[in-house]
């Protein structure tokens, strides 16, 4: 799993799209992260599989291996095993009650949890037969 500096840069490839790393450090630059800094934290995430790297052109082109949603999901996946014992109940609630939510982003969290529980009954129907 990413850690927090990788985030960060997962982050900036995901917004961007496919980016040298001096695209990525200036996009960081607010931060206050060294350019050698986010170079070598991008080389190490090469080596952990995290990014890809095309070096047809003279500066090298970053990528993120995995898609945002993909990546959203298995860290998701560990926080709810580590810190809520696998509670999908406890990881909302936690999440909700963090900081304040919008009425907007509540009417939202409804319409995804219905469509979601629309899709669960056929695979509970199915599993039952």
């Amino acid at each position: 799993m990413p850690t927090e500096a990788e985030l960060a840069i997962l982050q900036v490839l995901w917004r961007r799209g496919a980016s040298t790393v001096r695209e990525v450090h200036e996009a960081l630059e607010e931060r206050g992260i060294g350019y050698t800094t986010v170079l070598k934290q991008m080389q190490v995430m090469i080596e952990k599989g995290l990014l890809t790297r095309n070096e047809r052109y003279r500066s090298h082109v970053y990528e993120a291996r995995a898609a945002r949603e993909r990546t959203q999901r298995q860290l998701a996946r560990e926080l709810l095993e580590l810190a809520f014992e696998g509670s999908a109940k406890n990881l909302v609630l936690g999440a909700l009650s963090s900081k304040p939510v919008s009425a907007e982003e509540l009417r939202e969290i409804r319409r995804m949890l219905d469509a979601f529980e629309r899709e669960q009954k056929p695979e509970q129907k199915r599993g039952r037969a």
